[in-house]
């Protein structure tokens, strides 16, 4: 059983491939237990619309396009912090509360650490999609990811307010989870933009360090 870090040319067949079935498996669990044990299923299936979307991308595209197992596990992470989030509401989440009485903070800020975690998480990802998928320059498919984040965190921003203030706005205070900032949309996209950054630039510096190549 082999972990790879880069694409293979050799696709592997979804069923032999165990690392996937191991991410699969683990996020299927936790998504269920947060359906299960959540007290707001109709903030539940906001979060998660755009969750079943990009699930079922991942799942279409394996037989054509594979990531490496890293960029699985990378994407595995941030889906279950995601849908862990839509649990509780984002403002409500128990562990948010435990880090804002251990470390002093004045909100609750689950929804920042997801926010960040997008970038930096998923950075990796959208950079092997454009060098291997689309095989782009690598230079570019360095810059893509950042830019991307940026762009798509804003426009995730808009659908949050199309949301809570056009079609839902009976959820629109749990959906949003602003906690009374006003600036929380800015931050949430700052934050993602700064994971992306981090994400890129640690990659960046491990590839030098340990002399690896874009087809390794």
């Amino acid at each position: 059983m082999t972990f790879t870090v880069a694409i293979s040319p050799n696709r592997v067949p979804f069923q032999k491939n165990i690392w996937v079935w191991l991410f699969l498996i683990v996020f299927s669990v936790i998504w269920i237990s947060t359906f299960v044990g959540t007290n707001d299923y109709n903030n539940w299936m906001l979060e998660n619309t755009l969750t079943v979307l990009f699930f079922l991308f991942l799942l279409v595209s394996y037989r054509k396009y594979q990531f490496s197992d890293l960029s699985y596990l990378l994407i595995t992470v941030y889906l279950c912090l995601h849908v862990y989030g839509s649990k509780y509401t984002y403002a409500e989440n128990p562990f948010g509360y435990w880090l804002k009485d251990y470390m002093g903070w004045e909100r609750n800020h689950y929804d920042r650490i997801v926010h960040f975690s997008f970038g930096f998480l998923l950075a990796y990802p959208m950079r092997e999609l454009f060098l291997k998928w689309v095989q782009y320059p690598a230079k570019v498919a360095w810059v893509l990811p950042i830019e991307i984040t940026l762009s798509i965190s804003a426009f995730y921003e808009l659908i949050e307010w199309a949301v809570a203030d056009i079609f839902f706005r009976a959820q629109g205070d749990a959906y949003l989870g602003t906690q009374g900032d006003i600036w929380d949309a800015q931050k949430d996209i700052f934050l993602a933009f700064l994971g992306a950054i981090l994400a890129t630039t640690m990659v960046s510096l491990l590839k030098r360090i340990f002399n690896l190549h874009d087809n390794k």
